[in-house]
């Protein structure tokens, strides 16, 4: 199964040197992004039946990872003066 790639850099490829920045400048933003990285993982892991999870247990994953990644994309837009 070929998995399309979420990590941080591939969903927000127009961000990459503020990701950067901010992981090191603002602890907050770092540990949100660390903690979407291992909900990503597992949820790749569920995917590639390395692991083995229920429908509902890989849907609420998905939407962590969305709620994740919303509030992470706020974060850019507002320190990139983005509106």
């Amino acid at each position: 199964m070929i998995l399309e790639p979420h990590d941080l850099f591939h969903e927000f490829p127009e961000y990459k040197e503020q990701i950067e920045a901010l992981k090191t400048s603002d602890e907050k933003f770092a540990r949100m992004c660390d903690e979407y990285h291992e909900v990503n993982k597992h949820v790749q892991t569920i995917e590639l039946d390395e692991e083995i999870a229920t429908d509902f247990e890989l849907e609420d994953l998905k939407k962590q990872r969305l709620h994740l990644k919303d509030e992470l994309y706020g974060i850019l837009r507002t320190v990139t003066g983005a509106s």
